[in-house]
Parts: C-alpha cells; structure tokens; sequence
C-alpha cells in the first residue's frame, strides 16, 4: 500500500481513482463512501491546491458517472505503542496536517456540490491523539464523520495501555459518537463499547470480505443492531469488489459465529445495502424505491447459472457482482448489460494499474 500511496500524484490518482469508480458502478455501487488520506506530495509538502488529491477523486467518481462523500481523513501519528504514539513515518508523511487545527484549515477549504457529500474521518485511535479527536468532531459538525474502530486485537491492547480505555471509550469521551457517525469494522469490542455505540445510535460498517482477507476477525453484527447501532457495508480495500457478497457474508458469518441461521432478513441486508448506507454517507434522500427518493435502481439477472430459480429474496444469496446487468444514479442509466456506458473499465483498469506499477518499480 505505501509503495503504491507514495506514486500517486493528482493526475494518475484520478485515473486510477476513475477506473476503480468504473469497476465499483458495475457492481451496482451508486454512492462512494472515499476514506480519503492520501493528501499531499510525498514529502509530506502541500500542493499549490492544498486539497489537489481530494479534488482528482472528486472529478473521478463525478465521470464515472457516482455521487461522492469525500470523507476527508485526519492522520496525524504512525502508530500507538508502548503507550504513547509515534511520529509518521516517512512513508506516511503525505498522510499527516501535523495536527488537527492544521488539518481543520484545510478541511475548510472542501466545498459540497450536487454530487458531492464532505464528511470528515478519524483514521483511527491509532492515528489521531485522543487530545486532537475533538478538533476533528467539531470541524466535522453536521456532516458524516467515519471512523476505523477495533479492527484488530493490538489496536485495543494499545489503546488501554496509553490511556485505560477501549477505542470505543475514546471516541466517546471526545464527544464522537452519535448519528452523524460511523465507525468501520467494530470487530473487537466489549459488551460496554456494544451498549455505548447502541445508545447513541451510532452506525456501523462492516466490510466483511476485508475483514476476512486481513484475518480481522468476526465483528458482533447482529448484537449491535439490538443494541440501537444502524449497520451499513463497505467494500474496504476493495480485494473484492462484490457488495451481495459483502451482504451475503454479513448474514453467514453470524451463521458460523453463532451456529443457527436466518441471523438477518433478506430485507435487512439489502436495507444495510442501500438506506442505511446511504443514510451513512450523508445522503438522507437515497437509498429507497419512493417518490422524492433519487432514482437509483440495480437490476440484477434472475436467468443466469447462478440466480436461475432463486425468487427474489434469495437472490442475495445466490447472485454474484457478475449477475449485476443495469444500474441508474440519479435517474440516468450508467451501466447496462454489465458494460459501463461511458467508460471501458477492464482496459482503464489494466492501463492504469500496470502504470502505477511501473512507477513503483521504478522509484
């Protein structure tokens, strides 16, 4: 990841940015959630536009024909160890505003459009001070703000021994949690993290295929959701880019967790798909079939080798990315018959990534 990160400028992070959008609208994707922290030179140096890669990600979903929450990341340490964070690293100093005030600035200078949504996001306890979290919620006010939460077993061992609390408790105590954020994975937490996100209707985003390629683990679904904590599903790292896989894994690993299965309706994983995904990158107005609603619509193949027979609510669990055939976002028809109707994704896709790749080789 940082060998790629530290390639990119402004003009290859578009075309990169725009196939990997293409690729995300032929899976039936019509909203992205960007986990953006990619943002200076790799010199840790601003461009002349301060948010320049911000901006190439913008135009990027824009021609893809996607609405876009820019969820704007503050990254500010390399790590938490031995009970206190470290600097960034080299590597990462294109990450990093040197401090939250300092990314608050540039923050500000990030302007909504009608396509796209300003959030603003906690890489994580790891990565943001617990003293600087507050800037970043404030700055943040009224808009989605996204935050990776006890993905991994170290992340909550750190996290007690530099300050006595879970990751969870951080955030609440810097006044983060709430129904304007999200935080993503929530694979460890205790019965009190589950209660404290449930209670202040905090949502949470699996992304279950990441979860499982980096051996995170299996995150407590079905429990946050009795305790008051809307979920939603993300891609991540976008290994795999499949959300009725995302859905459908979602529902069995509460199976293998838990041993019984019909754990989640068909219609409450197709509502983590689509409203309260939505509702979670700050789009109130999308995410159903009703008058007022955008108009976004999947159409999904009931005669291939996989879906034949399946009657609609089996779908999710007989459909793959590939049985996706049309796709409309705000009332215009992007994809159909699997094709993107604008742009050619497999060749963009390979194009690019074969550039980025010879870039890294060559540096």
């Amino acid at each position: 990841m940082y060998e790629v990160a530290a390639v990119l400028d402004p003009e290859l992070y578009y075309e990169l940015a725009r196939a990997v959008y293409g690729e995300m609208a032929l899976a039936g994707v019509a909203c992205v959630g960007e986990f953006h922290y990619v943002h200076h030179a790799p010199d840790g140096s601003p461009y002349d536009d301060p948010n320049a890669m911000g901006e190439a990600v913008r135009h990027a979903a824009r021609d893809a024909g996607l609405r876009l929450t820019l969820l704007d990341t503050c990254y500010l340490a390399g790590g938490l160890e031995s009970g206190a964070h470290v600097p960034l690293s080299p590597r990462q100093a294109r990450f990093g505003d040197g401090d939250a005030a300092r990314w608050a600035r540039r923050f500000e200078g990030l302007n909504a459009d009608h396509s796209t949504v300003i959030g603003a996001a906690i890489h994580s306890v790891r990565a943001v001070p617990s003293e600087q979290i507050p800037v970043v919620v404030q700055a943040g006010q009224g808009r989605p703000l996204h935050a990776h939460l006890s993905e991994q077993l170290a992340e909550n061992a750190a996290c007690e021994e530099a300050y006595g609390l879970t990751p969870t408790g951080v955030l609440a105590r810097a006044g983060a949690l709430g129904p304007m954020t999200t935080v993503v994975h929530a694979t460890h937490l205790t019965g009190a993290d589950i209660g404290l996100l449930g209670s202040t209707r905090t949502s949470t985003c699996f992304c279950p295929t990441t979860e499982r390629d980096l051996a995170d683990g299996i995150g407590p679904a079905m429990e946050l959701s009795k305790a008051g904590s809307p979920l939603c599903l993300g891609s991540d790292q976008n290994a795999v880019m499949d959300l009725i896989e995302e859905a459908r894994a979602l529902e069995m690993h509460e199976r293998l967790q838990h041993h019984e299965r019909g754990r989640f309706t068909p219609s409450a994983l197709v509502d983590s798909l689509t409203v309260q995904g939505h509702t979670a990158l700050g789009w109130s107005d999308a995410g159903r079939i009703e008058v007022g609603q955008r108009a976004d619509l999947v159409a999904i193949r009931t005669d291939t080798v996989r879906t034949a027979g399946s009657e609609p609510e089996q779908v999710l669990y007989s459909a793959t990315v590939s049985d996706v055939d049309s796709v409309v976002v705000d009332g215009r028809l992007i994809a159909s018959g699997g094709r993107h109707r604008s742009i050619d994704v497999s060749g963009e896709l390979q194009d690019v990534v074969a550039r980025v790749w010879a870039r890294v080789r060559a540096s």
